[in-house]
């Protein structure tokens, strides 16, 4: 008898563990795009929907109903086969690492299935599995703020290998396109006009032309559909802006370290793929890691959505009004 009391309590401990951690204040499970049993956070005004069923993303950055992230319908509940090596999607509020033309292909942490956890109030973990590929474990820890739009997004690069290796952070968010990209310069730059255009095959252009993409009041202006979709910046500011056209603006900030090595071809610190009026990929870049056998490196970037009418022209886009908006309900 004493012996069941002992199993019955157990149990219950183990029981009662469940329900406190189901319990979290901002935080459920919900069916979204096709996938089961995602992770939400939640506050009154903004939700957070997270995919570990493929790769380990963001499927919904909503503020009062309204989706920040770009998802298509054909993607929906999709998962990779790892026996087959394919399948998959690869849309939304995506991570991943580089440089991308020295990595190896990475399919188990771009689109393999991951592990998700509830970790506190209107917070959550997804974590990789380990990847032969690349040698490390990818874990990425998400954290909605109680009453704002602000969501911690912090990616860990695990080496889980018996080399050193050098990768470096690389976020790749899919938002809806057709939208006003505005970042704001630094004072120098390595390239003549703040930003570079990736060509056909491995060409870079280093001081292109294009009409939809200009300086103006201390920012590069990204307006429409570029003659290339992939473009590269090396601004130190740390932060940039994404203006849609259902009238919020979506902003990122993350660490820039000038005194560092970036390893991407180009040392880029952001990188932007703005294609038609369909996708606009808002890309921060993090420096070169040195991780030893066993250690991890981290890079952590802020999001917010602000509420911000779209100008009837892009040249009638206030930058000033933006800035301080940013300035002042964006802060870290």
């Amino acid at each position: 008898m004493y012996s069941g009391f002992r199993v019955f309590f157990a149990c219950a401990l183990l029981a009662s563990a469940f329900a406190g951690a189901a319990e979290f204040e901002g935080t459920g499970r919900v069916d979204f795009h096709g996938y089961a049993g995602c992770v939400k956070l939640e506050n009154e005004s903004c939700r957070v929907v997270l995919c570990h069923q493929c790769g380990g993303r963001v499927l919904e950055y909503s503020w009062k109903g309204t989706n920040a992230m770009a998802l298509h319908p054909d993607g929906a509940g999709k998962v990779y086969d790892p026996a087959k090596k394919q399948g998959g999607a690869a849309d939304g509020g995506r991570f991943d690492i580089g440089p991308e033309k020295v990595i190896p292909p990475h399919p188990d942490l771009w689109v393999g299935a991951w592990e998700a956890e509830i970790t506190g109030p209107r917070a959550a973990r997804l974590t990789s599995v380990r990847d032969k590929a690349t040698g490390v474990q990818l874990v990425r820890d998400f954290e909605l703020d109680k009453a704002s739009s602000r969501l911690r997004c912090t990616q860990a690069i695990r080496n889980v290998s018996d080399q050193p290796k050098e990768w470096c952070h690389w976020s790749r968010t899919f938002a809806p396109g057709g939208g006003i990209v505005a970042i704001p310069l630094s004072p120098t730059s390595r390239f003549p006009k703040h930003w570079v255009m990736y060509g056909g095959g491995d060409t870079i252009m280093y001081n292109p032309r294009d009409e939809q993409i200009a300086a103006r009041d201390g920012f590069l202006l990204i307006t429409g559909t570029p003659a290339n979709p992939k473009l590269g910046m090396d601004s130190a500011v740390g932060w940039l802006a994404y203006l849609m056209k259902n009238g919020l603006l979506f902003v990122k900030r993350y660490p820039v370290y000038p005194d560092r090595a970036y390893n991407e071809v180009a040392g880029l610190t952001i990188s932007i793929w703005y294609y038609k009026d369909e996708l606009c990929e808002l890309e921060p870049i993090g420096p070169k890691n040195n991780i030893a056998p066993g250690q991890s490196a981290s890079f952590t970037e802020e999001w917010w959505i602000l509420p911000h009418k779209y100008p009837s022209s892009p040249a009638e886009l206030d930058l000033a009004r933006l800035k301080a908006q940013v300035e002042r309900a964006a802060r870290q």
